[in-house]
C-alpha cells in the first residue's frame, strides 16, 4: 500500500529523505513540536488520496497550486514519486474508487448539493481509512439543524444582550475546528449581504488542522461568497482560514512560524483579532484505548497547566481523567479567547453538565461567564442501555450531547445565569431535528433556571438535602491529615496495573512467565534507547509496539527514559480480589502497575491480609448500581463499581510496620457521644458503616447523593444491632471460599462428564436465573430466586460468577486466562457456585433484617 511505499523511500530515496525530512522540521516548527512521523506521513497520503477527487469534484484544477499547503504538500508528493513507483499507475490502481465519486461528482451541478456530497464522502474516509486519526480527533460532521439553531441563537443574543448582531462592524467570528466550513457557511448567509465582503475579508476566521477537510472548507467558503454575492463577482480566495491546531496557537507563539510566510500571517492577523463570537464543534473523544496503538493526543502545555491550576486543582474527584478530554480543552481555550466579552457557542460531549470530575470545571464556569445556556440533547448510550447511538444521539455516538451557549460581559453580573433544558431522553435524533427546526433559536425554549448547591452540583434533582449533616466517609481534602473530621483518614483507589491481561492471572506459573517476558523486552528496550547517541524527544516513535512481548503505558515509558531497569521478584506475586469472589494472582509492583496509590500502605505484606479489612464502595460519579463489597486483598480499579475506593480498618508503613487504626480518634468522639455509650469501639464503627451501605432504604433515599458523592452516615437509633449485622456481613462475603456448598440439584450427562469433568469453558443462566448450565455435562437446577437480589453494581453475586469465571484468550497479546484447576482444586469453579448461593441468601436474609430497623 502507500504507506509501505512511503516507508521504503524512506529508506532509498535521498530526494524523498531530503524533502520529509524538511518537512517533518518544518511541522515541528510551526504545527506542534510533538508531531510523530505517523501524522506527517498521514497528511501526504489524506493529500495524495483526496487532491484528485478536490480537482475533479470541485472543477479546480489549479487547486495544488493556489493553496500555500497544497502547494507545499506537493512538492513533497512529486519527491515521493520520484523514486521507484510512478504516480498515475499507483493511483490509477484506485480507480475502481475514484470513478464512482467522479462519477457523481458530474451529475451534481448544484453547489450545495456538492458540498453534502463532499461532506458525507470526508466523514466516510476518515470512520473508514484513517480510523485512528478519526478517533483522535472526534470527527463527527455536524447536522445542519442544529448549525441553524446554534447560528439563530447567537444572533439573538447579540441583539438582546449587546444591541449587535453577526453583521455588525467589529464582531469578529471564529471556528476553531471548522472541518469542512459547516458553521461559517451558515454564519455567511445569516449576515447583510450588504456587510459580507468587509465580514468575509476581515472579520471571518477559521482553522483547520486537518488537511482534507482544510482543503475542502478552503473551498467551500469561497463558492459560497460568490454564491451569494452578485453575480459578475469576481473570485476572492478566503484568507480567513489558517492550516493552524487551535490549541497550539494558545502556547508560545515565537517557537512557531505556522507552515508557509502567507499561513503565517494570517495566523498572526487571527491572534490579533478581538474575537467577539467562538462558534463550533470541537473534538470530542478523551483519549486513545491502549498505549501499544501509539495514537496519543497532542500535547499542549500551557493550556493543560491553564486547566490543571482551574478545574482540577478546584475538583473533589480523586480520578480526574474526563479533564484530558479535548472538549474540556475547547471550553477552557474558549473562556480565555473569548476576552472580556463575547459569546461562546459550541456542541459537545454533555459530561460535565454532571460528571462529577468536573465539578471544578463548573465552578470555573460560574466564575467566567455571566450567563450560561445548556441544551441538552441527551443521547448518552452508557449512561442508558435502552439507547441506542445510532437511533438516539444527534451524532450517533455513544456519548452525550449538549448545545452550549457561553455568554460574557464586560459589566460583569455578581452572579452567574444558569439555564438548563432537555428533550426527551427516548426521542430519535430525527425528533431532535425536527425540534430544533421548529425552535430555531434559544428564545424559544423552556428554561429552567439552575441553582448550583455548594459543591457546584448543577442538576440536583432527586438529591436529599439531609445527606450533607452527617459524617463523611473520607474527603480528598482532609485524606491523611491529622485534624482530619472523617471517619476515614486515609481511603484509596483500587490497584490500576493498565496491563490487566499480563498483570493478573488464574494461575501463578503463567503469571510469573508472562511477567518475565514483558520484563525481559522492557529491559532490552532500555538497553537499545541507552545505546542511542542521540535519544528521540519523543519515546513513542521509538519503543518496539509487539503485543505478544510487551503492554505500554506512559508511566512504563517514563520509566523506560529515565533508565530504571526492571526486575522480575517472586515476592511480588500476590493474592487479589479481581471482581467480586474471584480471587487471581497479581503482579503487584510499583513499576510494572500504572498506579498502586495507598495500597504499599494499606496491603504493605501477605501478612496485612490476616488481620486488615477494607469496605469498597464505588468512586464518584459511578454509572453503575450502587454497591458494597469488603475484602481482605488487594482490590483492583474496576473490581464491580467503578474506581472502587477502599477504605481500610488499619494502615501501614511500607515496610508492614508501624500499624494505625484508620479510623479517627475524631470519629469515634461523635459516635460515643452522640451514642452516650463509651463502650463503642473503632471496629464496632467499622461494621456499623457496613451495614448501613447494605442498608436498602439508604440505598434509595440517597441514590442521588451516592452517585456524586462518597457515602456519608446516619445516625441508626439502634446503633448495636447494625454493629452486629455489618459484622455477620463481612464474615460472609470475606470468607465466601470457606461458606458451605448449597444443595443444588444437578442434571448429570454421565458420559460427557467422563470427557469434560468440572472444565469450564463458559457457563450460562437460564432466563428466570434458576439454572445454571456449567458445562456440557453439569447443570444446576434448583437455583432459589433470592440468590438474583444480592447484586454488586449492575450483577448479581452469581452472575458475577458466570461472567467471570470462564476460559479468555485476549486477541492483542494471546494471553489465556482460564480459571479451571484453580490452586490446583479442578472441582473449585463447580463448589464455588453453591458456596455463592449461600453467601448470597444469608446477605439477603441480613439485609431483610436490617431493612426492619430504621436507619436514622
Amino acid at each position: 500500500g502507500l504507506l509501505s511505499k512511503i516507508e521504503q523511500a524512506k529508506t532509498d530515496n535521498k530526494k524523498f529523505i531530503d524533502e520529509f525530512n524538511s518537512f517533518r522540521q518544518l511541522c515541528l516548527e510551526t504545527i506542534n513540536p510533538n508531531i510523530s512521523d505517523v501524522a506527517i506521513e498521514e497528511m501526504l497520503i489524506q493529500h495524495l488520496l483526496t487532491e484528485r477527487i478536490i480537482r475533479q469534484v470541485f472543477s479546480n484544477p489549479d487547486f495544488t497550486n493556489n493553496n500555500a499547503i497544497a502547494n507545499q504538500l506537493e512538492q513533497l508528493a512529486k519527491a515521493l514519486f520520484s523514486g521507484h513507483f510512478n504516480r498515475a499507475e499507483f493511483l490509477g490502481k484506485l480507480d475502481f474508487i475514484y470513478r464512482p465519486i467522479e462519477s457523481v461528482a458530474a451529475d451534481i451541478t448544484d453547489y450545495s448539493e456538492k458540498q453534502a456530497f463532499i461532506n458525507n464522502m470526508y466523514e466516510r474516509f476518515f470512520q473508514g481509512w484513517a480510523v485512528k486519526t478519526a478517533d483522535k480527533l472526534g470527527i463527527v460532521y455536524t447536522p445542519q439543524p442544529v448549525v441553524d439553531f446554534m447560528v439563530k441563537s447567537v444572533e439573538s443574543i447579540l441583539k438582546r444582550e449587546f444591541g449587535k448582531s453577526l453583521s455588525s462592524k467589529g464582531v469578529h467570528i471564529l471556528d476553531p475546528f471548522v472541518g469542512t466550513g459547516n458553521f461559517i457557511l451558515r454564519v455567511m448567509r445569516e449576515i447583510d449581504p450588504l456587510e459580507l465582503p468587509k465580514k468575509y475579508e476581515n472579520e471571518l476566521h477559521c482553522n483547520e488542522i486537518s488537511l482534507m477537510p482544510y482543503y475542502v472548507a478552503s473551498m467551500n467558503i469561497e463558492h459560497e461568497y460568490l454564491d451569494l454575492m452578485p453575480e459578475g463577482t469576481r473570485y476572492k480566495p478566503f484568507e480567513g482560514i489558517c492550516f493552524a491546531d487551535t490549541f497550539q496557537m494558545f502556547e508560545d507563539e515565537q517557537k512557531f512560524a505556522f507552515m508557509t510566510k502567507e499561513n503565517a500571517i494570517r495566523v498572526k492577523r487571527q491572534r490579533d483579532s478581538d474575537i467577539f463570537v467562538i462558534i463550533t464543534n470541537p473534538p470530542y473523544n478523551a483519549h486513545q484505548m491502549n498505549e501499544n496503538d501509539n495514537n496519543k493526543n497532542r500535547k499542549y502545555p500551557e493550556l493543560e497547566k491553564e486547566i490543571r491550576d482551574t478545574y482540577s486543582k478546584d475538583s473533589r474527584a480523586t480520578l480526574r481523567n474526563a479533564l484530558s478530554d479535548p472538549y474540556v480543552k475547547a471550553i477552557k481555550w474558549a473562556s480565555k479567547r473569548i476576552g472580556t466579552e463575547g459569546i461562546v457557542a459550541m456542541i459537545t460531549n454533555n459530561s460535565f453538565v454532571d460528571g462529577y470530575a468536573l465539578d471544578g470545571m463548573r465552578k470555573h464556569l460560574e466564575q467566567d461567564f455571566d450567563a450560561l445556556y445548556v441544551l441538552d440533547l441527551g443521547g448518552n448510550v452508557r449512561k442508558n442501555t435502552k439507547l441506542s447511538g445510532t437511533t438516539h444521539n444527534v451524532f450517533g455516538i455513544q456519548v452525550g450531547v449538549s448545545i452550549l451557549l457561553f455568554v460574557k460581559k464586560e459589566n460583569s453580573k455578581d452572579k452567574c445565569e444558569i439555564n438548563y433544558s432537555r428533550v426527551d431522553e427516548f426521542w430519535t435524533k430525527e425528533q431532535k431535528y425536527d425540534y430544533l427546526d421548529v425552535k430555531k433559536q434559544i428564545e424559544k425554549l423552556d428554561w429552567k433556571t439552575i441553582e448550583p448547591n455548594k459543591n457546584h452540583t448543577w442538576l440536583t434533582e432527586g438529591m436529599a438535602e439531609d445527606f450533607e449533616q452527617y459524617p463523611m466517609m473520607g474527603d480528598k481534602e482532609q485524606k491523611g491529615k491529622d485534624n482530619s473530621q472523617t471517619i476515614f483518614n486515609l481511603y484509596s483507589s483500587g490497584v490500576k496495573t493498565n496491563r490487566d491481561n499480563w498483570a493478573y492471572n488464574f494461575s501463578s506459573s503463567e503469571l510469573e512467565q508472562n511477567m518475565k517476558t514483558l520484563i525481559n523486552t522492557y529491559n532490552s528496550e532500555i538497553q537499545r534507547y541507552e545505546k542511542l547517541k542521540y535519544k528521540p524527544t519523543n519515546v513513542d516513535e521509538f519503543v518496539l509496539y509487539d503485543d505478544t512481548k510487551i503492554q505500554w503505558d506512559g508511566t512504563l515509558k517514563i520509566s523506560l527514559k529515565r533508565g530504571e531497569v526492571g526486575q522480575f521478584e517472586p515476592n511480588k506475586m500476590r493474592n487479589s480480589i479481581y471482581r467480586p469472589f474471584k480471587r487471581k494472582y497479581l503482579y503487584y509492583d510499583r513499576q510494572f502497575n500504572n498506579s498502586i496509590y495507598l495500597f504499599n500502605r494499606i496491603f504493605p505484606t501477605p501478612q496485612s491480609e490476616k488481620e486488615n479489612k477494607v469496605i469498597l464502595v464505588p468512586g464518584i460519579g459511578n454509572r453503575k448500581e450502587y454497591g458494597v463489597s469488603i475484602t481482605n486483598l488487594i482490590p483492583s480499579l474496576d473490581y464491580a463499581f467503578e474506581k472502587v475506593q477502599s477504605f481500610p480498618f488499619y494502615t501501614y508503613s511500607p515496610d508492614g510496620k508501624g500499624r494505625q487504626e484508620n479510623i479517627t480518634d475524631w470519629s469515634l468522639e461523635l459516635y460515643q457521644k452522640h451514642y452516650k455509650d463509651t463502650k463503642i469501639t473503632k471496629w464496632d464503627i467499622f461494621y456499623y458503616i457496613y451495614a448501613m451501605l447494605h442498608h436498602p432504604s439508604y440505598k434509595e433515599d440517597y441514590k442521588e447523593n451516592l452517585r456524586r458523592s462518597l457515602p456519608r452516615v446516619p445516625y441508626a437509633p439502634n446503633f448495636w444491632k447494625f454493629a452486629e449485622i455489618g459484622k455477620s456481613l463481612a464474615d460472609i462475603h470475606i470468607n465466601y471460599e470457606q461458606a458451605k456448598e448449597y444443595e443444588l440439584d444437578r442434571q448429570l450427562d454421565k458420559e460427557a462428564f467422563k470427557i469434560i469433568g468440572y472444565k469450564v469453558d463458559k457457563m450460562k443462566l437460564n432466563r428466570d436465573k434458576t439454572e445454571l448450565e456449567y458445562n456440557k455435562a453439569i447443570t444446576f437446577t434448583n437455583i432459589p430466586k433470592e440468590v438474583s437480589s444480592y447484586k454488586l453494581g449492575n450483577r448479581s453475586a452469581l452472575e458475577w460468577i458466570v461472567d467471570q469465571y470462564r476460559v479468555k484468550v485476549d486477541k492483542r497479546s494471546d494471553i489465556v486466562q482460564d480459571p479451571n484447576n484453580f490452586d490446583g482444586n479442578p472441582r473449585y469453579i463447580f463448589e464455588l457456585v453453591g458456596k455463592i448461593v449461600t453467601v448470597s441468601l444469608e446477605t439477603v436474609e441480613l439485609v431483610n433484617e436490617l431493612s426492619e430497623l430504621e436507619y436514622k
